[in-house]
């Protein structure tokens, strides 16, 4: 008895060793998820995990450069009061910073710092040499990865597998063992597939409902596989498109800062369906007599003067022009129509409602899925405004008034979410 059951043993305890090491592995890996995750949402804004400075400095070797990890987590959390208590390293930070002051992170707990602490320490390799070579942080990001359903499913499987055939052994040991003690011939071993079978012919109705159970959630995952195709953002999944532009135009800088206003570079957004993508003569409005950046100095305004060619040194255009191979954000299917005359000058929305707050952005970046359900959801929460004051809208103002009493007069109840209305 006891040489037929160390096997099933020995086998139980090498998978439990196992499936503890992915445990832990897996664990580690999530915490460092969670620091890149606060990282990006809060740092990298204005830091980079390379040499180069955005608005603040870069992080290469930051962790040699403080005093210790436990100074840099107070400086993260609050770096007001670490400057207030006359700390003489705060104090050189701020000189050399021009005495620009860090956003306070007060609400970060003590998780939060660790991890993204551990993050800076140990950025993935990737992330570290992009951080290095770019000016800000320019190329795509790789977007958050959470839980793969499928990964789990097939986990979830292979551990079951492994659970029955453990079992299986145990249960075979067992009854060879009673065998023995009645007098009764040892059982040969029966295959896996072959008990399977067995079990299949005498169970039909069971498995055909399994059948179609695994069926169903086949063709279920491959159709939510086929409506994400051509979706880049989906901040349910905090998932963003962020691609390299030729230029590193920092729309935080001019935008936020400068409180340039968006239609100055985008002056078709009320008066023409699309926006448009700004020409380099409008660059050169401003450029032509600031030739520096503050964070990436002459490098990126250099390469405006080269496609407008134009000659600093000379004051004069005597170079040939060349076209900014800008890479468009924001792109919608060939087969809807939408106008931004339409919603910025008659519905008076705010950039910020589908390109996201632009004023807080280096590059810019795609942040809501444009889906057609986002774009009916947005229809039916949002209210049309000044139809009081328009008398185009006086008659129609009034039955809709009369037919929804009481309620917010929304864009769908003017027909927003008809099909002809985006589709044609």
């Amino acid at each position: 008895m006891d040489t037929m059951c160390i096997k099933p043993q020995k086998q139980f305890l090498a998978i439990f060793s196992l499936l503890f090491s992915i445990f832990i592995f897996n664990t580690s890996q999530v915490s460092a998820a969670d620091g890149e995750k606060i990282f990006k949402q809060n740092c990298a804004v204005c830091h980079s995990l390379g040499k180069n400075k955005i608005t603040g400095p870069g992080l290469e070797g930051v962790i040699t450069r403080v005093p210790n990890e436990a100074w840099l987590a107070k400086w993260i959390k609050n770096n007001a009061a670490v400057i207030s208590s006359g700390d003489a390293y705060a104090k050189k930070i701020l000189a050399e910073n021009g005495g620009a002051q860090m956003t306070v992170f007060s609400d970060f707990s003590d998780e939060d710092l660790n991890a993204v602490i551990a993050y800076i320490k140990a950025p993935p390799v990737a992330m570290a040499a992009t951080a290095t070579t770019s000016n800000g942080p320019q190329t795509t990001e790789t977007p958050e990865e959470g839980v793969n359903p499928l990964a789990l499913l097939i986990g979830v499987i292979a551990f079951l597998i492994i659970i029955v055939a453990v079992l299986r052994g145990v249960r075979h040991s067992l009854k060879n063992l009673q065998n023995e003690k009645l007098g009764l011939e040892e059982e040969p071993e029966v295959g896996p597939w072959t008990e399977f079978k067995k079990w299949m012919s005498t169970h039909k109705r069971t498995t055909a409902v399994i059948v179609l159970f695994i069926l169903g959630g086949l063709v279920s995952s491959g159709w939510y596989a086929l409506k994400d195709i051509g979706v880049y953002a989906d901040p349910a999944q905090n998932r963003e498109y962020n691609p390299e532009q030729p230029i590193a135009f920092n729309h935080k800088l001019h935008a936020g800062t400068n409180a340039i206003n968006c239609q100055y570079c985008h002056s078709g957004v009320e008066r023409s369906k699309t926006a448009g993508i700004p020409s380099v003569n409008v660059c050169m409005n401003c450029h032509k007599g600031i030739s520096k950046g503050p964070t990436t100095g002459t490098t990126e305004i250099a390469k405006i003067y080269d496609a407008a060619g134009w000659d600093p040194d000379k004051g004069e255009y005597n170079k040939p022009q060349k076209p900014i191979k800008w890479i468009k954000v924001h792109n919608l299917q060939d087969f809807v129509f939408f106008s931004h005359q339409q919603h910025v000058k008659v519905g008076k929305q705010d950039c910020a409602t589908c390109h996201g707050d632009l004023k807080e952005m280096t590059t810019a970046r795609q942040v809501q899925p444009l889906t057609m359900s986002w774009c009916i959801d947005c229809h039916r929460k949002t209210e049309v405004p000044g139809m009081q004051d328009n008398p185009y809208y006086e008659s129609l103002h009034k039955k809709l008034a009369e037919k929804y009493k009481g309620q917010p007069i929304t864009v769908d109840k003017m027909g927003g979410i008809e099909c002809g209305k985006c589709h044609y």
